[in-house]
């Protein structure tokens, strides 16, 4: 059984984290710390578990093997960094880290510590990725020459029972978000599309605001790979009722997703129709129930420290983009 800690509820996917590691079999939720004590006391009561509010007394407990962490961005270097120096395993909330170099140095210490660290990135463990995978592998689509993915919501936007929207308010500070849309909801389209596509080589970026919250709220960057391949990403805070999307575009076919449907046309088929495919590769472990065979196992992810550097380079580059008004290559960055 694997002791963890809960750092913090500032995300709103601590919920989540918490509900999978009460349902685990191989998780046992031993305490809560939360750098803000009344929402991580209140926490600690809903889950049944201590509060403590000194994060080096969290540490120090030999008992504790790992934390779940969903503390501010701006927060995980330096809780990340003690963790490792503990030799506690880490799960963590993307983005990982606000700047490369501290992804870096984030990664050399949990190597120094042998401890596993895996950034929760679940859209790579979906059925649609892997069948977009198999179809790029497989050369059905030819040679790629574009992508498109949009991920958006309303979750900016007033309504009746939330004058602001239903984000939670922290969601728009900037200085422990690091951003907004892009680097909250866009790093899935990112991660999505480094995947599916290879090694990014330059971002061009529009980081906009309609609500004049402090940060975006509607965002799209172009990615350029050093294949060649464009990719328009695109994101949202202020779109109600818009579907998730991935489009891939090659020499000899095409990809279409949208929500749960599917469907491909390749001049390697039989037909040149639209066609569904006739079976999805099965969905792969969730990443926490990856990050708990690493540890009890020693089996390494699905998800890899090359997904989390680059989604926060691209973040990083479509940023300065937007404030320099220019295109940034990614080597200026490292």
């Amino acid at each position: 059984m694997i002791n963890v800690a809960l750092l913090s509820k500032w995300h709103v996917h601590a919920v989540d984290y918490a509900k999978q590691a009460k349902e685990s079999d191989h998780i046992h939720v031993k305490t809560v710390w939360d750098e803000d004590h009344k929402r991580g006391e209140e926490w600690a009561d809903e889950l049944g578990v201590p509060f403590v509010a000194d994060l080096s007394q969290v540490l120090s407990d030999s008992e504790i093997d790992a934390v779940i962490v969903a503390a501010p961005t701006n927060k995980h270097k330096e809780i990340m960094l003690a963790a490792a120096e503990h030799k506690k395993h880490i799960f963590t909330e993307k983005v990982l880290a606000m700047n490369v170099q501290d992804c870096e140095e984030i990664y050399s210490a949990a190597e120094k510590a042998d401890i596993e660290l895996t950034v929760s990135l679940p859209r790579l463990t979906e059925d649609y990725y892997l069948y977009a995978q198999n179809v790029i592998d497989n050369g059905n689509l030819g040679t790629i020459t574009m992508m498109r993915c949009r991920l958006a919501h309303n979750g900016a936007v007033p309504g009746e029972n939330h004058p602001k929207g239903w984000l939670p308010e922290q969601f728009f500070n900037e200085e422990q978000c690091g951003g907004g849309a892009l680097i909250d909801l866009g790093a899935h389209p990112i991660y999505l599309a480094n995947r599916l596509l290879g090694k990014p080589a330059a971002v061009t970026g529009r980081l906009e605001e309609m609500m004049n919250r402090g940060v975006d709220d509607h965002s799209a960057v172009i990615v350029e790979y050093e294949s060649g391949v464009l990719a328009v990403l695109e994101t949202s805070f202020v779109s109600a009722g818009s579907p998730f999307q991935l489009e891939l575009y090659g020499t000899e076919g095409t990809l279409l997703v949208e929500d749960d449907h599917i469907r491909i046309k390749s001049s390697h088929f039989d037909s040149n129709e639209w066609a569904a495919p006739d079976e999805l590769p099965a969905s792969l472990p969730m990443p926490m129930e990856q990050w708990v065979t690493a540890i009890e196992q020693g089996k390494k992810t699905k998800i890899k420290k090359e997904d989390a550097l680059q989604l926060t380079l691209i973040n990083q580059a479509a940023a300065l983009s937007h404030r320099e008004g220019r295109r940034v290559t990614l080597r200026e960055l490292v």
